[in-house]
């Protein structure tokens, strides 16, 4: 669980990092940032991980999103992982929506996937035992949201893991990815055929079947020009069935980019900074 320090900055009072290590699970070395406010009186930081989108790696929310600004008003930590393993050894596909930068946070079963894309055990297992060991956020307050496909890592990981995370959110997330062209090819080349096997990592599909005790937040741009892919009205109808405690909003004239993730962000961290304050 060594890791290597890549590049550290003062930002807001704070820290912002960059960081390696060998990843086991992913038989790669793996990079991953991650934001500690200043320490006053705190000894460990409730924290919120952000799952970032296609082609993304752990720079693009850490650079774009604003999100250090208010994570330091409201003394939380941030963990921004990679969005698939990486390397010259590591399987790609020339296409953008599938091999590095795609990992779609799951575990690949299918060759030549399955030797490094094992992004479920990683994300939800190797890469906090790292984290939990040498930084000082605590276990007991944890969060998660992302965009686009991280926005499908976060709602997953929540569905699955309700007693891990005591809020979730998600920007423009792929919601029905059994449905969607964005989901469909990777399910086909990283699970194979088995349906039963696409559906473990489809949120509509997982919240359908089961529940989650925190609030959902979701935000969803009107000109997004991707949201025939992403399938919003699922999730959405799945919710309102379920009489389940959310807020999904959908936001007039934004699109897909950054631009929108850094316009909501703030939205975001004080959702699960409440949540954290909830006894």
């Amino acid at each position: 669980m060594e890791i290597t320090i890549k590049s550290e900055n003062k930002v807001f009072n704070g820290i912002q990092g960059v960081y390696s290590h060998h990843s086991t699970t992913c038989k790669c070395e793996m990079t991953f940032a991650v934001f500690i406010p200043k320490k006053d009186k705190i000894s460990k930081f409730p924290v919120i991980w952000y799952l970032s989108g296609l082609t993304c790696t752990h720079e693009n929310a850490m650079t774009k999103s604003g999100a250090q600004y208010w994570a330091a008003q409201h003394g939380v930590a941030l963990i921004f992982p990679d969005t698939s393993p990486r390397g010259k050894d590591v399987s790609d596909d020339p296409s953008f929506d599938l091999g590095q930068g795609a990992g779609f946070y799951l575990n690949a079963v299918n060759e030549p996937w399955k030797k490094n894309f094992q992004m479920w055990s990683y994300i939800n297992d190797e890469l906090p035992k790292v984290v939990f060991k040498n930084f000082p956020v605590d276990y007991k307050n944890q969060a998660v949201m992302g965009h686009s496909m991280g926005g499908l890592g976060a709602l997953n990981c929540a569905i699955k893991n309700p007693e891990r995370f005591k809020s979730v959110s998600a920007l423009a997330p792929i919601c029905n990815p059994v449905k969607s062209e964005w989901g469909q090819r990777q399910f086909s080349a990283y699970l194979g055929d088995s349906k039963e096997q696409w559906e473990n990592y489809d949120p509509t599909i997982l919240l359908s079947k089961s529940s989650f005790k925190g609030q959902f937040l979701i935000d969803q741009g009107k000109n997004d020009n991707f949201i025939e892919l992403l399938k919003p009205e699922s999730l959405e109808k799945v919710i309102k069935n379920k009489g389940l405690d959310s807020i999904f909003r959908y936001h007039e004239g934004y699109d897909h980019s950054y631009f929108f993730v850094a316009s909501f962000i703030g939205d975001h961290i004080q959702h699960h900074s409440n949540a954290f304050q909830k006894k």
